[in-house]
């Protein structure tokens, strides 16, 4: 109870954007489904709950005076995990060849508003978790991973989107992900779809995180 009290008396501006933005989502979606009588966008509602996971254990450790570095490790592990979900529903944009010429305008404001709240979630969790690692290991050191850290996600979001594997697949089926994995690696110009979406959806990611990174410091110097 403390530490949800805690989490609320940290996040409370954060909190009320995601509630603006998952509200105004879900409104659109609702009007849509009134529109069409179609409940085929639902799942964005399921893809935004996912992209919610890694912000949950980001805030959570910022709440924490102190973690031993084995427990930090571990729960760092399955933040990474689930850490492509948020960006991930910037690739829901695919679904619009389904949609039909008429309303095409509706489902494409809709998997943006979407995409933006996951967007949202994801660059406030990377950096929540960013200044959690400074603490524990050396910032030059940090400087160096966390651009590794967004092609990462960017494999992710390509295992996820194209290859439809899901985060709690590590546990089901960890050796046809690590086989796979080894192969678009091992074997880049078989694989160089990969290789490319991986590397500009990286560089995607990381740009747009170093905007996010400077507009969060310069609203911090205005309050």
């Amino acid at each position: 109870m403390k530490t949800i009290k805690q989490f609320i008396s940290a996040e409370t501006k954060t909190l009320s954007v995601l509630i603006l933005l998952s509200s105004f989502s879900i409104l659109l979606l609702l009007f849509r489904i009134k529109l069409t009588q179609s409940h085929y966008f639902l799942f964005l509602v399921w893809n935004l709950f996912l992209a919610g996971i890694p912000y949950v254990i980001s805030s959570y450790l910022n709440t924490l005076k102190r973690i031993n570095t084995s427990s930090l490790m571990v729960i760092s592990t399955i933040w990474l995990l689930f850490l492509p979900n948020a960006p991930y529903i910037i690739t829901d944009l695919f679904h619009l060849r389904y949609s039909s010429t008429h309303l095409i305008w509706l489902d494409t404001l809709i998997i943006v508003v979407f995409a933006i709240t996951g967007l949202f979630l994801f660059f406030k969790s990377v950096l929540t978790m960013e200044r959690i690692v400074k603490t524990y290991v050396e910032k030059k050191a940090v400087t160096f991973m966390f651009p590794f850290l967004f092609i990462l996600v960017g494999f992710g979001v390509y295992l996820g989107r194209f290859l439809r594997f899901n985060s709690w697949e590590v546990i089901n089926k960890p050796w046809v992900i690590i086989t796979t994995i080894f192969k678009i690696l091992t074997q880049p110009r078989t694989h160089s779809a990969a290789w490319l979406f991986t590397i500009c959806f990286g560089l995607f990611l990381g740009v747009f995180y170093y905007v996010f990174k400077v507009l969060s410091f310069e609203n911090k110097k205005a309050s």
